[in-house]
């Protein structure tokens, strides 16, 4: 007989269902103490809880391990389809520990200093960051919250970090467009009030500067979306069109949004990408390869980043419960791959 909502089962009744000792029960219905029993008796009890309508009481569970089992993941904008994966990842890696994220966009909020005292409030165990925003860092490292970051790394050495190692993308993106025959090659950089960002425009520059060339141009975004790349864009192709060609053959462009607002300038000038004008991205976002002509992209691993930061923080939740002395911050890179599509081609000449 089920139990009705308005009655939930204990711990106790689970065990009678089932047919075992209540501490079973409880390690059973435990993530992280379940492997100290048999696949069968978890597979049992996991059958008598669901037959009953049994609910963690995760309130208590709290209290008795002093945590929360939740874990912030900050995030610069939820529409954004390279956070997609890295929630993902995030995801994958803790729920099956026995955590639940929670995400929150950093949009939600009007500073660094204002997110983490609400995460502080929301007693979280811990904080992926997935956003750019120099300022929560300084917060966070102050409260003394364990975090980890993923697509960036602290350039003070505070946290652990997961990320693609942005300069060997740099130059894979630059070397590509240097073998079609490119020499004249714009930069399209993200907004220059970040660590992210200023890092991303040097190594495209000193990648260029390897095969003796300087930008042609560089446009700075006011975002890093489509639209910003758009308008960056736009000033850049003011006056050239087919008869009147812009003085860069090719764009480079600091993430794939920023690429797309690229193409929108271009078609809007009445250039043909890349029969005028090669773009290339980076990140190798999901759906980049159904947008037209298919975009050429360094392809940056975000959805096992996600997983690694996932894991990381885990780790250092149950470091700090267990070690004496606070263990160091580690950083995993990850080796960007440039993949080809039709979006560049060679020089014009």
């Amino acid at each position: 007989m089920t139990v009705p909502p308005s009655a939930p089962a204990t711990l106790r009744q689970v065990a009678k269902h089932a047919g075992v000792h209540l501490s079973t029960v409880s390690r059973a219905l435990d993530p992280e103490r379940r492997h100290l029993i048999s696949r069968d008796i978890v597979a049992k009890v996991e059958a008598a809880a669901k037959e009953l309508g049994w609910r963690p009481n995760r309130a208590a569970a709290s209290l008795r391990r002093g945590r929360s089992m939740v874990i912030g993941v900050l995030v610069p904008d939820m529409t954004n389809l390279v956070t997609a994966q890295i929630m993902q990842g995030v995801e994958a890696a803790i729920v099956p520990r026995g955590f639940f994220p929670l995400v929150v966009s950093m949009n939600a909020v009007p500073s660094g200093k204002a997110m983490v005292e609400r995460l502080l409030w929301q007693r979280v165990d811990g904080v992926v960051v997935a956003t750019l925003d120099d300022e929560l860092l300084a917060a966070l490292a102050k409260a003394g919250l364990p975090a980890v970051l993923t697509s960036r790394a602290d350039p003070d050495g505070r946290f652990s970090a997961v990320h693609g190692d942005r300069e060997r993308a740099a130059s894979l993106a630059i070397d590509h467009l240097h073998a079609l025959g490119h020499r004249r090659i714009a930069l399209l950089a993200t907004p220059q009030n970040t660590q992210l960002g200023i890092e991303r425009l040097r190594f495209a520059t000193a990648a260029l500067a390897r095969h003796g060339l300087e930008p042609q141009a560089v446009a700075v975004a006011d975002g890093t979306g489509r639209d910003a790349g758009l308008k960056a864009m736009q000033q850049q192709l003011a006056g050239h069109g087919p008869q009147a060609r812009p003085p860069f053959t090719a764009v480079c462009a600091a993430n794939d949004l920023l690429a797309l607002g690229a193409y929108e300038a271009a078609r809007q000038a009445g250039l043909q990408v890349p029969q005028h004008l090669s773009v290339v991205g980076q990140n190798d976002m999901l759906m980049a390869d159904l947008v037209s002509p298919p975009l050429t992209t360094v392809r940056m691993q975000h959805l096992e980043m996600g997983r690694q930061a996932g894991t990381l923080m885990i780790e250092e939740i149950e470091a700090r419960a267990t070690a004496e002395a606070p263990r160091p911050p580690r950083v995993i890179v990850f080796q960007p791959e440039l993949v080809v599509r039709q979006s560049t081609g060679a020089a014009d000449a």
